[in-house]
């Protein structure tokens, strides 16, 4: 039997569905890339052609199939079906897609396909098209379920960020043209470019806005740890009378809304001459965010070895020293993410200060941010605005998060 009819013998029927799915999938993706880099730099109005995206790479996965059955051809499928769709979307008017004026589209199409390869081939590693099992199938099928899931929700929590920075970027003739489209103009001067973030920091004075709201934070921050710190350690570690209760009362705050409290606070506050005034956020922001806070840390401390705190206390250390020099060291990953979740509540609160505040001077970044939703506003104000208020706290998390995780694995009673 010759190898050519030999190949197409190995070519099970599974083994060409698979890659039909392999390649409809890799195609997809690289017009899906293509489009979207040509929309956003290169200036081209691109339609996506789904469909015929998926017939086209269905067809390329059973021809690979068929002809090279007899191998592991993980690699050769990716690479072939990757840069073959990328590169007939950059050469001509393919799928009714619009093909660019400049050779510009050749490399973004063909980087768009090397991903796609790179996608496909990771996903077919460790299989043999032309011999599947049944464990192969279910294992490829779980991979599709998980890259789709991922894919999924990837796109719906980076594009409406994606969305909105690209809309501050563009200029109020181009947001009144048409307010949807997801390009951006990046050829123009970068002073053009960063217009709305210029007029935001200056003339709707949001420095003064940031400065306020790190302020707030901050001192939310501090204060909730000591206080919570304090509350927590006492509850998991000293003897008192209503231990029991405050303990398990601790979250019954949460039992009410905030928009029923900040009612009577703004009565009291008022009387006492605290509304209007950044003090008075000071009192209201620590007493929302202890209770969880203090949960948090109470739920931590329970972990922690009673040994080492009876050692130090033998040794001669006060109650705080101990506190001081190994409850805390030991409670950093919890002290972390306690202190950056009271941060990102401080940082993005708004119903207190919207009622609060009412002195330009004194506004958080979230009640600034009123005085961009109007009409004689430009809309790519408001976006840099949100963009200017996102920013700082994903930063932050990203920063902290090494933190957390070195955290994880400090500490603890050895051997």
């Amino acid at each position: 039997m010759s190898p050519a009819a030999n190949a197409r013998r190995r070519a099970t029927p599974a083994a060409v569905s698979v890659a039909a799915v392999m390649g409809a999938l890799a195609t997809t993706l690289t017009v899906g890339g293509w489009a979207l880099g040509a929309t956003v730099f290169g200036g081209l109005d691109v339609r996506l052609p789904l469909l015929w995206a998926l017939l086209l790479g269905a067809g390329v996965g059973v021809l690979l199939a068929l002809w090279r059955a007899e191998r592991n051809s993980s690699w050769f499928a990716a690479v072939v079906v990757g840069l073959a769709a990328g590169f007939v979307l950059s050469v001509g008017r393919p799928l009714g897609a619009v093909a660019p004026a400049s050779l510009w589209g050749v490399p973004s199409a063909l980087l768009a396909g090397l991903f796609s390869a790179h996608l496909t081939r990771y996903g077919l590693r460790d299989l043999r098209l032309a011999a599947l099992t049944r464990s192969d199938v279910e294992t490829l099928v779980l991979r599709g379920l998980r890259a789709a899931g991922f894919t999924f929700f990837s796109v719906i929590v980076v594009f409406p960020f994606y969305f909105m920075v690209a809309s501050s970027l563009k200029s109020r003739a181009e947001m009144l043209a048409d307010p949807t489209y997801l390009g951006v103009n990046v050829h123009q001067p970068l002073a053009s470019l960063l217009v709305g973030y210029r007029e935001v920091l200056t003339t709707f004075h949001f420095g003064r806005f940031i400065l306020n709201s790190t302020f707030v934070a901050l001192v939310t921050v501090v204060v909730t740890l000591v206080l919570s710190v304090l509350g927590a350690y006492a509850v998991t570690r000293l003897r008192f009378r209503g231990r029991e209760l405050l303990s398990r009362s601790i979250l019954l705050i949460y039992m009410f809304p905030a928009i029923v409290l900040v009612i009577p606070l703004y009565a009291v506050f008022t009387q006492l001459g605290l509304r209007d005034t950044l003090p008075g956020l000071l009192i209201v922001y620590p007493a929302t965010t202890l209770p969880v806070a203090l949960y948090m840390l109470r739920s931590y401390f329970q972990t922690l070895p009673r040994d080492l705190e009876e050692a130090g206390m033998i040794d001669g250390c006060t109650r705080l020293e101990v506190i001081g020099r190994i409850t805390l060291p030991l409670s950093l990953p919890a002290l972390a993410s306690v202190g950056l979740y009271v941060f990102m509540i401080a940082w993005n609160e708004f119903l207190f200060a919207f009622m609060f505040l009412d002195s330009p001077s004194i506004f958080t970044l979230s009640r600034g941010m009123v005085s961009l939703n109007s009409q004689e506003v430009p809309r790519q104000f408001l976006m840099a605005g949100a963009v200017i208020v996102t920013v700082p706290i994903m930063v932050l998390f990203f920063w902290f998060e090494r933190y957390l995780i070195g955290g994880l694995t400090a500490g603890g009673v050895k051997g």
